[in-house]
Formats: C-alpha cells, sequence, structure tokens
C-alpha cells in the first residue's frame, strides 16, 4: 500500500482535511466542530496517514477547495483521485457528479439515466453516500426528484450541502435566488 499523507486546512465554511497517496487525493472531510475534529475523523477514516507538508499538487487542491467554498468558483475536475478499492459502479457515479458544474444540479435519477440505467436512482444515491472526496466529487450537486434536497452524509447534514448549494448559487427549488428579483439594470454584472 502506498503511503498517504493527510493535512488540515481552513476554509470559509470551517476547517476541512485531506488525505492523498502518490496517486491524488483520498479523502476529504468536510468541517466538523474543530480543526482537530476534523482531523480527528479523517484519520479514522484514513489511519494509516501521517499528517505531512502538502505537495504542490495537494497544495493546488486546497486552493481550489478553499476557492469553491468561498465563492462558488474553482474548478475541481482537473484534481487527481486515487479511488483504488471504490467500486466501479460507483466511480462511474463520480464521473456523472465531477462533470456537474458549479451552480447546476442533476437528480439522483438523471445521473442514473446518464449512466445508462434509468432504475438506479437508489444505488447512485447509496454510492454519492459512501463518496469519499466529497466537493471534489460534487455529490452536493445531485438532489431527489422533485427539487428535493435529498441525503448528504457530511457533518452538518442536508444543511451543510444547502450551505455549499447558496455558495455556488445553485438553484434547488422554484424559489428565486436573492437577487432574481432584482430590476436588470441593479443585477451585478458579470466579470469579464
Amino acid at each position: 500500500m502506498d503511503s498517504q499523507g493527510f493535512t488540515v486546512f481552513d476554509t470559509a465554511i470551517g476547517p476541512c482535511a485531506l488525505a492523498w497517496s502518490a496517486r491524488g487525493i483520498v479523502g476529504l472531510q468536510l468541517p466538523e466542530a474543530s480543526a482537530a475534529r476534523t482531523g480527528a475523523r479523517l484519520k479514522a477514516r484514513f489511519p494509516q496517514a501521517v499528517e505531512s507538508p502538502p505537495s504542490a499538487a495537494v497544495a493546488a487542491a486546497i486552493e481550489a477547495v478553499r476557492a469553491l467554498l468561498a465563492s462558488g468558483r474553482g474548478d475541481l475536475s482537473a484534481i487527481a483521485l486515487d479511488l483504488d478499492g471504490v467500486p466501479p459502479f460507483h466511480r462511474s457515479v463520480y464521473d456523472v457528479a465531477r462533470a456537474i458544474p458549479p451552480g447546476e444540479t442533476l437528480t439522483y435519477g438523471e445521473v442514473a439515466a446518464r449512466l445508462g440505467d434509468p432504475g438506479a436512482a437508489r444505488a447512485v444515491g447509496q454510492a454519492l453516500g459512501q463518496n469519499p472526496v466529497a466537493v471534489i466529487v460534487p455529490c452536493h450537486r445531485v438532489l431527489a426528484a422533485g427539487g428535493r434536497t435529498g441525503g448528504f452524509s457530511a457533518n452538518g447534514g442536508v444543511e451543510t450541502k444547502l450551505r455549499i448549494l447558496t455558495i455556488e448559487r445553485a438553484r434547488t427549488g422554484d424559489a428565486p435566488l436573492l437577487f432574481d428579483d432584482l430590476p436588470l439594470a441593479a443585477k451585478a454584472r458579470p466579470k469579464r
């Protein structure tokens, strides 16, 4: 087995932690009540990981995660993952989820349909519930039918899922977003 490292780092939503191998990121832990608890939770999942300074690739992954959690911007799709031991079906679900851009969502059924198995919505949900690298594989962007949130296995549950979706300015139902009701002239202009 490859040696693994881990580090805890601050983000806009609290302390997160990453674990990695020589091949890529193996785990991401969303915030717990404190940095120590976040690190302990990650260490429980990856007991062989040793606290280490991040490599350049891991440091770039940390900065991308920070950017996403601060502003909803940050492309995490290029972050190398090491998903050894993850079942092939789960990997295929994660590939579909990684293709969902920030601010967009799919339903469990839509993910299943993209996999060519429209009846596999429940299995998609179970795979996402075991996602070892939440936000890098953006399981928070997958909702239940009818715009319902569905579950979220990270600390804080659905509240954390909605918080990240709000940061990304994703529409999670029919209600307008904060600035949708403003006249066109008052809306913020996109940066070019």
